[in-house]
């Protein structure tokens, strides 16, 4: 107990620095050396030393790599040669580290029965690799870790299709760490355990040693796992925003955007070479009789060779400028990988295409960007060997481009090639399938520098048109798609689409029936590439919608009026006159309810809906309040953020107790809050004010952006009550932790005027503080 906790006590010195900060790689080999110490003290207490037969404590993993982090296990073998009282020295030795609280692996196997369990298991034969001498009979190591290697050896080829897979099942697990906007620096693709993967297959001389390239990014991912570790006092391998902000500071790489740029190059590098290495260590499939693989035409001058997109013996790619994109489209299409080799001389004698693309090229491309799921492996091997950026020298800038916002799963350029994955799914919705794929490409194109994206992409992307041969007319078209990629999604979620004003606005902006079905497909696309959950029912919805109404007025239909209230809900507010008290109405459909809550005409309405919806973790989509006769309604489409909805009954007491100021709603939500974990990054709210975009006299439009949290809607209902603001109606959008949540206001009492915007303004931004 006395020793485990020196060690503890030794290791927490080191991490605070006491006798001055060390930096990653020395802090790393202080804590190798601080263990192997103790360690070798602990054995010699235990007995090790002098145990006959035989008994050595060997160290694998991190301690046995000297590649030792904070916080990490201890990867431990007790070898012994048949030793009676092996069981009694593995306590002596186990018990102060469990005492201590530091993570133990361990194992006690005579060699032979470490040798069987790594010829059944492909970790320990892995683990068993890196086994090193730490106390007790050096011979004994010895001699165990020359027979893991030579076994390793003997049988790593037969294993290699085991070890493809397993190494597939835990990319498919923990995601890749290039482009990744929260890469897991040990388990992810091209992490740090690919680089053991590496290792193994160069022991066993079925790959050559990792270059310097490899080396460096090794550096790089141990130093972040390392600084990560020490800055959060616990073991952890996804490095988060936050998190990389503080690792970005301690490495000197002054923002956690340039050093995510760093690492999602070192992991790219290391993916590659393990992708490499795995194809080019299994055996190609022969043909009958055991010939030679055999050459599959794919398209003009390249062929399937085996597992591999190669090119044809005949293909001369230095006088055939579009063989470049047919290569890639034959690979994306198949889900073949493209040959090193043919990657290779591709890179040394492919021209450039010159301006305007020949319609070859242009064809070949539009096959690459719609070919789905496998264009992102196919980009990806050519942007590895430049192939990328002689085809869009544009792509640098958005090249490992972390993103800014916090709903975004990946890299800015692994978003765009995405997005094409995701909008090829939606060609036949669209009379330009063609120009969608574009558009889908360089949505994004113009994000990492100071300056709207959206125009600065606009742009670029015309260029880029221009560049590939596209008429004025349709490089126009992919200009606009780009400039207002934006426009459906955020007019859809933070306006009220039944307003004449707001479907005027936008099929004025849009003024074209093609472009208008484009942007709705890209809009899907754009969401759907993004994340999880930015893509709903709910939100496609208010988006075909919004877009059935532009085209009619596009088409020259006219504006169609709102729906008026049906008979259910004129009844529903007429029980709330009658009774005098709230009254709810639920229907459902899918995992989305609408909710229709009425009160009498002088009774608060949106604050008690908000806060008693809020009670029932209801993720409020849109908000619609309507009046009927002496009574009025608020019509919200919610889902539920976790479990199932609430029973209408319930629902129905509790907003009518909180109508009628029975229901503590600001102490409930209070304490619900505190239950939950609350945001780590709050943002300052911000209030814009649209003066044109709602119709009806003295009406203006307040947007607000803030970090969410629970019962936001209800304290700003409540503050725009305090405001003197009539809310017509609300429209509320949920980004990850982040809102934007608009209301159509009016003065409850005289004209808009600048005191009153100023009143409700700053009652708005404190409740949402």
């Amino acid at each position: 107990m006395v020793l485990g906790g020196e060690l503890a006590k030794a290791a927490n010195r080191l991490l605070e620095g006491r006798h001055g900060r060390l930096g990653a790689n020395a802090l790393r080999a202080a804590l190798v050396d601080l263990y192997e110490f103790w360690l070798s003290k602990a054995a010699a207490a235990a007995g090790v030393d002098t145990a006959e037969p035989g008994v050595a404590l060997v160290a694998v993993g991190g301690l046995g790599r000297r590649e030792l982090v904070p916080f990490s296990d201890l990867d431990l073998v007790l070898v012994h040669n048949q030793n009676p009282r092996v069981a009694e020295i593995a306590d002596a030795l186990w018990y102060p580290l469990w005492d201590a609280r530091i993570g133990l692996d361990h194992s006690v196997r005579t060699p032979g029965e470490a040798l069987q369990v790594a010829s059944d298991d492909l970790r320990t034969a892995i683990g068993l690799l890196d086994a090193r001498h730490i106390a007790g009979d050096a011979e004994l190591t010895g001699r165990l870790a020359a027979a893991a290697r030579d076994q390793w050896r003997r049988t790593a080829r037969k294993r290699l299709p085991e070890l493809a897979e397993s190494t597939r099942q835990r990319w498919q697990r923990s995601g890749e760490i290039a482009q990744s906007a929260e890469p897991d620096l040990k388990y992810g693709k091209g992490g740090l355990r690919d680089l053991g993967v590496l290792d193994a297959l160069a022991l066993a001389q079925l790959t050559a040693r990792p270059g310097e390239e490899l080396r460096e990014a090794r550096e790089l991912l141990l130093d972040v796992r390392t600084e990560m570790r020490r800055e959060l006092r616990r073991d952890r391998d996804i490095l988060s925003a936050p998190d990389a902000e503080l690792v970005a500071a301690e490495l000197g790489f002054g923002d956690r955007f340039t050093l995510a740029r760093k690492l999602s190059g070192a992991g790219r590098a290391i993916a590659y070479a393990v992708d490499v290495a795995l194809r080019s260590t299994v055996e190609q499939p022969r043909g009958r009789f055991g010939r030679k693989p055999s050459r599959t035409p794919l398209d003009e001058g390249v062929v399937l060779h085996g597992n591999e997109v190669a090119l044809a013996r005949d293909a001369v790619p230095a006088k055939d400028p579009a063989l470049l994109l047919r290569v890639a489209a034959a690979s994306a299409r198949t889900g073949v990988p493209i040959s090193h080799g043919t990657l290779r001389t591709l890179a040394d004698s492919a021209p450039e295409l010159r301006t305007p693309w020949p319609a070859d090229a242009r064809d070949a491309l539009t096959e690459l960007l719609g070919a789905g799921e496998g264009l992102i492996d196919a980009v990806e091997a050519l942007d590895r060997t430049g192939l990328w950026a002689r085809l869009f020298p544009e792509w640098g800038a958005v090249r490992d481009l972390p993103p800014r916002e916090p709903v975004h799963a990946w890299t800015v350029d692994r978003h765009l090639v995405q997005t094409a994955v995701e909008a090829a799914k939606l060609t036949t919705t669209v009379a330009r399938p063609d120009l969608l794929l574009l558009g889908a490409l360089l949505h994004d194109i113009g994000k990492g520098r100071d300056i709207d994206h959206s125009e600065l992409g606009a742009a670029i992307s015309a260029q880029v048109a221009r560049r590939i041969g596209l008429s004025e007319s349709d490089s126009a078209t992919v200009s606009a798609m780009v400039r207002h990629h934006l426009l459906l999604p955020h007019t859809a979620t933070r306006r009220d689409i039944e307003e004449p004003a707001t479907i005027a606005r936008v099929a004025k902006t849009v003024d074209d029936v093609v472009l208008l079905e484009l942007l709705q497909a890209l809009t899907q696309a754009d969401s759907l590439a993004t994340g999880p959950g930015m893509w709903t029912d709910w939100k496609a919805g208010l988006v075909a919608n919004l877009v059935n109404r532009c085209r009619q007025v596009m088409q020259g239909n006219g504006f169609s009026a709102p729906e008026p209230l049906t008979a259910e809900q004129r009844e529903l507010i007429a029980t709330a006159v009658r009774t005098g008290r709230g009254e709810a109405l639920i229907s459902v459909a899918g995992n989305v309810a609408t909710v229709v809550l009425a009160v009498p005409a002088r009774a608060e309405l949106l604050a008690p809906a908000a806060g008693v919806l809020a009670l029932h973790s209801l993720e409020v989509h849109t908000a619609q309040l309507r009046g009927h006769g002496n009574g009025r309604a608020g019509i919200f489409t919610a889902s539920p953020k976790f479990g199932s909805l609430p029973e209408s009954a319930l629902l129905r007491e509790q907003f009518a107790r909180a109508v009628a100021g029975g229901l503590a709603l600001d102490q409930k939500l209070a304490a619900k809050e505190r239950d939950y974990q609350p945001t780590r990054v709050s943002a300052k709210p911000k209030v814009l004010w649209f003066d044109d975009e709602a119709s009806g006299p003295n009406t203006v439009v307040l947007e607000l952006r803030a970090t969410d949290r629970i019962g936001l809607l209800y304290r700003v209902a409540g503050a725009l009550q305090a405001g003197e603001a009539e809310v017509r109606w609300a429209k509320v959008a949920t980004l990850g932790s982040a809102v934007v949540d608009s209301f159509a206001i009016a003065p409850r009492g005289g004209r808009i005027d600048q005191a009153w915007r100023r009143r409700v303004e700053q009652a708005v931004l404190a409740a949402a503080s």
